[in-house]
């Protein structure tokens, strides 16, 4: 007995030992700056001596309090969700005929898939901005075929954002879905044919409820990712598309307001948390979310 209880504690020690390393680093790169930002997102701030000792909840009261800022709120939930919706449907067809294909197409088919992570975030925002400008590709292309008579606005604006986002998180998405997709047991489809069921039922009532954790474990994962972007709105938004990470930017890094913009960012975690929080529930609330064991 005495022996067992010291393999497990032996045990226990290992693995404390081995997480060591990584929750040194997660608390102190992490957990304590995000600490000492919320202690100072209760900071009053003045433009002459900067951050001040005082402690107020006006940061946050001025935020909540004013209609633009929560049009901005808005704007950004708006982005992140139409960006998840978008890249579900897109990515659906591509990870289901990946995961039908066999030996190199397979890898093939993936590699391309994963082949615009390989370039920067930044250089692909910019090919973005070229193709949706007044003279770039799409508007010169549908003035050609005579289906504008002049440039349609695409560039600066919400449209622009999302398409820069999907092509961003899309690479996500479809292998959270793949992973779903190749864990469903053949046996279980020639089950249902052999039933009667055709193709579309068989996908409707097996398939998909079947790769509901796929989905939700992508949405969770493009939404969060989107939610958060700064890159994507800055480039292809820019000011006139204003969302809650590029608010919390131009008030930390050019005002220099470091209170109201920490108060900005935990905001935008709660309200990421918050979203995720209730789409999970609505997902095992479903009679649909089965969960593959």
């Amino acid at each position: 007995m005495m022996q067992k209880k010291r393999k497990k504690t032996k045990k226990q020690l290992e693995t404390w030992a081995l997480l060591l390393p990584i929750l040194v680093i997660f608390i102190f790169f992490f957990l304590l700056p995000l600490f000492f930002l919320f202690i100072t997102s209760f900071k009053t701030f003045d433009a002459s001596s900067g951050i001040a000792n005082e402690w107020t909840i006006q940061n946050y009261v001025k935020f909540l309090s004013d209609p633009f800022y929560l049009g901005i709120v808005w704007r950004t939930v708006k982005i992140a969700l139409l960006t998840t919706i978008i890249t579900i449907v897109i990515s659906y067809p591509v990870a289901f005929h990946i995961s039908k294909a066999n030996g190199r197409i397979k890898n093939y088919l993936t590699l391309l898939v994963l082949s615009p992570l390989l370039i920067s975030m930044v250089i692909r925002c910019y090919g973005w901005s070229i193709l949706l400008s007044n003279n770039g590709v799409v508007n010169n292309t549908l003035m050609s075929l005579g289906w504008i008579d002049k440039p349609l606005t695409l560039l600066y604006t919400e449209l622009s954002v999302v398409i820069g986002m999907v092509h961003v998180l899309f690479p996500y998405m479809v292998l959270s879905i793949m992973g779903s997709l190749e864990r469903i047991d053949p046996s279980v489809i020639r089950a249902s044919q052999n039933l009667g069921a055709g193709p579309v039922r068989t996908f409707f009532s097996i398939v998909l409820p079947l790769t509901l954790p796929g989905i939700f474990a992508g949405s969770v994962m493009v939404f969060s990712l989107s939610v958060s972007s700064f890159v994507t709105p800055a480039i292809l938004g820019g000011p006139q598309v204003k969302v809650m990470s590029y608010l919390a930017y131009e008030q930390a890094a050019v005002l220099l307001n470091w209170p109201y913009g920490a108060a900005i960012g935990f905001l935008l975690i709660f309200i990421a948390t918050i979203t995720i929080i209730m789409y999970s529930k609505i997902l095992v609330r479903s009679e649909k979310g089965v969960a593959i064991q």
